[in-house]
């Protein structure tokens, strides 16, 4: 659009979007006045300007009651966008001003992305607040956990730490399930059971933060590590027979199905580790409305998927 169409005054404003779209939604002019409180004279007149600027007929008179002619369906499913998207604009500027933020950052641990239900959250953000912007980063844990204490992102979904940042703040949402896993035809397995020595001697891929030398020690067991920072690139790698991985149970269900990745079998040790799933923020960036919101809409989300959470841990 150019300056000069910005400069053109619309036939269509707010004020006349209204008394338009309620006239049409109503059926009449006496009923859209009593719907905007004013008196039907005033409705009729408003809708009479209109016509005369647009050079259109917008309703037959000729009857009891003013029947919408074909120009005015024409422009009704526009009209009604348009004054939908004036109530949103106005709305977004309301909540701006009492404090919502300019922008939402969620910063998800990889091997989260298609385990939990983040996005049902989101989506119900979405109908609450549908102009605020909002974007998903998917980092290692390290990495997320980095973005928010630096402000870059106002919550991560992350795995539970071993020890707890005291500038973070965080609420268990859910479980999620790590499972052991090596190619069919992987050295390891030729012996039958596997126990603790066998996985310290064999290569283990390990999902890691770019940026940090720090790994966690409850998965972090053998002596050689091969690291990456996607859990896709640690699934291609255990797959070729690279080494073995904890990944969470329902990323590797499918080659699991099919035979072309198997579950360690465990002498000593189990080939499951549960471990809690936790939203985690700032005490340094205190949540704003939205990221309040879907702290709210997290917990919820993860209760829908799973009543029956088993104890807080100690």
């Amino acid at each position: 659009m150019s300056t000069a169409d910005l400069a053109v005054s619309p036939l269509f404003d707010t004020e006349r979007l209204i008394v338009f779209v309620t006239v049409m939604e109503h059926g009449s002019f006496s009923a859209a006045a009593r719907r905007l409180g004013r008196v039907p004279s005033a409705v009729s007149m408003s809708i009479g300007h209109l016509e005369a600027e647009l050079g259109l007929s917008l309703f037959d008179r000729g009857r009891r009651e003013p029947v919408p002619t074909a120009q005015a369906q024409a422009l009704l499913p526009q009209a009604r966008r348009l004054l939908d998207q004036l109530r949103q604009l106005d709305s977004h500027a309301r909540a701006l001003s009492s404090g919502l933020e300019s922008t939402l950052t969620l910063a998800v641990v990889p091997e989260l992305l298609a385990a939990t239900p983040w996005t049902h959250a989101l989506a119900a953000l979405a109908r609450t607040h549908p102009l605020l912007p909002v974007e998903v980063l998917a980092a290692p844990q390290a990495d997320a956990l980095a973005m928010v204490r630096a402000g870059r992102a106002q919550l991560a979904l992350v795995f539970e730490r071993l020890g707890v940042d005291t500038g973070e703040a965080f609420q268990e949402l859910g479980q999620e399930t790590l499972v052991a896993v090596v190619a069919p035809r992987h050295p390891m397995l030729h012996p039958g059971l596997v126990n603790d020595a066998d996985l310290l001697e064999h290569r283990q891929i390990l999902v890691a933060g770019r940026h940090s030398a720090e790994v966690d020690q409850r998965i972090a067991l053998s002596r050689q590590l091969w690291r990456t920072d996607t859990p896709q690139a640690a699934l291609q790698m255990v797959l070729a027979g690279l080494g073995w991985a904890w990944l969470p149970r329902g990323f590797v269900r499918a080659p699991l199905a099919a035979g072309t990745l198997v579950e360690i079998p465990s002498r000593q040790f189990t080939n499951l580790l549960r471990l809690w799933v936790d939203v985690v923020w700032s005490r340094h960036h205190p949540p704003g409305p939205a990221t309040r919101e879907l702290l709210r809409l997290l917990e919820t989300a993860f209760e829908a998927e799973d009543r029956g959470s088993p104890p807080s841990r100690g």
